[in-house]
């Protein structure tokens, strides 16, 4: 089993789990090096022939690889984001390109506001990263976007000032409390993929049903992703926890099937994504044509990596990356983990309120008055 596109990924389609899973014919090469190939689940069950162990096995090695502790380390000129400058040390750098532009704030939930743990249920974001966020809301249009459900993710985060996608981006929804910065009074709402939502509920039944007897396996109904949490699961149970899931998927050929870090992820075929659902807010903001926006983009998953193509296909913004191990990655920047994102956002902050207390300053020399300092 070859290296590419599994030990530097963190969310990879089922599929790509490793390429001896399937026979030439049914394999597709990546458009892009570091990209990731998505097969129906009519193929990926015809190719995984889920009573062959070897098969079974080949799958459960990308499991494996997929897992921090199995990541092996790699030189520094075999990936690209060894070589990104860090956003904390180009900080003036990123705030001179987006001189005169309207920042806008993309933050994904795990693993960037807060760690990734065992129980994903417990992922708590801090205090302290809660205000934080808070104050960056305050000055810049913010959206939460991540693979919880919309609900799941706001119980979480507790502010009603922010926009909200879940489900990768498929269920989003606007601010529940005055925002300054939203155009028009309609809050945002849209869900891509609502006609899936009878089916979705069929799947979670069903994987319920046939993970109970595997110890420490978990499903989460995120409303338009189903998540089957492997990270408390001996690794000896494995290869039957892909066989129950594969089971599962047989009777459902049009639901997608990614495979993250140690997690199952099952979808509505839809093309919607991360990167869709950044389009998508800018244009409710007003934004969709402008030049004078820089849109900022903090992600840790392989699904952040669509968001940070749209960056760069746009030409505008900043895709930042939070990770410590290397990866192919679109981004342009990178963060190590969310205590270092929560710096990185309190140096915008800080950034913002002095360049608004020189604004003021000029205007009142101009004017010859005094005014009240912004805060």
């Amino acid at each position: 089993m070859t290296n590419q596109n599994v030990v530097v990924s963190d969310a990879i389609t089922a599929a790509v789990a490793g390429p001896s899973i399937f026979p030439a014919a049914a394999q597709k090469p990546p458009a892009v090096p570091g990209t990731y190939i998505s097969i129906s689940q009519k193929k990926l069950v015809q190719n995984l022939d889920i009573n062959s162990a070897a098969r079974i096995n080949s799958w459960v090695d990308s499991m494996r690889a997929l897992s921090p502790t199995h990541i092996k380390s790699h030189s520094l000129s075999d990936h690209r984001n060894m070589q990104l400058p860090s956003a904390m040390d180009t900080f003036e750098q990123i705030m001179n390109d987006a001189k005169g532009k309207q920042i806008v704030m993309f933050l994904d939930y795990d693993g960037t506001l807060s760690p990734i743990v065992e129980d994903a249920n417990q992922a708590f974001m801090s205090n302290a990263m809660r205000e934080t966020v808070r104050k960056v809301a305050r000055y810049f249009p913010t959206a939460i976007v991540s693979g919880r459900g919309l609900d799941q993710v706001y119980s979480f985060v507790r502010l009603a000032e922010l926009y909200y996608a879940g489900s990768h981006g498929m269920d989003i929804k606007g601010p529940s409390k005055s925002s300054k910065h939203a155009k028009g009074g309609e809050a945002v709402l849209y869900q891509p993929a609502s006609q899936y939502l009878p089916m979705m509920d069929e799947v979670y039944k069903a994987l319920l049903e046939v993970t109970k007897d595997t110890p420490g396996s978990t499903v989460d109904n995120n409303k338009f992703c189903l998540s089957v949490h492997f990270r408390r699961v001996d690794e000896k149970k494995w290869v039957e926890l892909a066989t129950k899931v594969g089971s599962v998927m047989e009777a459902y050929p049009d639901l997608v099937l990614t495979q993250g870090r140690k997690v199952f992820e099952i979808r509505p075929p839809s093309k919607w994504n991360k990167g869709k659902a950044l389009e998508f807010l800018l244009e409710s903001l007003g934004y969709a044509n402008c030049a004078d926006v820089y849109p900022i983009y903090i992600g840790d998953d392989r699904t952040d990596e669509d968001a940070f193509k749209v960056l760069r296909e746009r030409g505008q913004g900043s895709g930042i990356l939070v990770s410590k191990i290397p990866k192919d990655t679109n981004a342009s920047y990178s963060l190590q983990e969310p205590s270092e994102v929560m710096a990185f956002l309190r140096r915008l902050v800080d950034w913002k309120r002095l360049s608004l207390r020189k604004q003021f300053m000029l205007k009142a020399r101009l004017q010859g008055m005094k005014m009240p300092m912004p805060v």
